[in-house]
């Protein structure tokens, strides 16, 4: 069969760029870093750590959530870090107004935490932040625990983790005390 005007003009120019698409893989590799450093840059927002077991109050404070140490607590138990330090049955249960196992790992964050040179050990307590983010429906007593175990462990701002309260939908803002 012979081809003969355009047909053919097609023909000779699908048989000269016949042959495998070669991909540019250094573009691809800076293209695909630069979109890493993006992601990686805007992903660091802020993420707070929820639990499904626990409902924060709702709050019309304005003031933004800091850089602090989080606890968590449940119905069930307290966790920091992931760590569950306790059951709430065994701390409601106990006489001490202080919990040892928060505590301890309170005072091991610290000692972790960078802070400025030439501060005097005052200055350094009251850099210090814990956020405590505590179901809504538990009793006021742990609350009052959990309170009173971040200050023997010489945290000296302590904060309530609560949902802000704004037209329609709720976003997650932290309460000065």
């Amino acid at each position: 069969m012979r081809w003969m005007g355009r047909a053919a003009r097609m023909q000779r120019h699908h048989k000269r760029h016949k042959g495998d698409v070669i991909i540019n893989l250094v573009s691809m590799i800076d293209m695909l870093t630069i979109l890493l450093f993006f992601l990686l840059v805007y992903s660091t927002e802020e993420v707070d750590i929820m639990s499904k077991d626990v409902q924060l109050p709702e709050s019309i404070a304005d003031q933004e959530k800091h850089d602090a140490v989080t606890v968590l607590v449940s119905e069930e138990e307290i966790v920091i870090n992931g760590k569950s330090v306790g059951k709430v049955t065994d701390i409601m249960a106990s006489d001490g107004v202080i919990i040892p196992a928060l505590q301890a790992e309170l005072e091991a964050e610290a000692k972790g935490m960078l802070v400025p040179a030439g501060l005097s050990e005052e200055e350094r307590i009251a850099l210090r932040e814990v956020t405590i983010m505590a179901d809504k429906e538990i009793p006021y007593q742990l609350l009052k625990k959990v309170m009173a175990t971040s200050t023997a462990a010489e945290y000296g701002q302590l904060s309530l983790a609560v949902l802000q309260k704004a037209s329609d939908v709720a976003m997650t803002r932290v309460a000065k005390n």
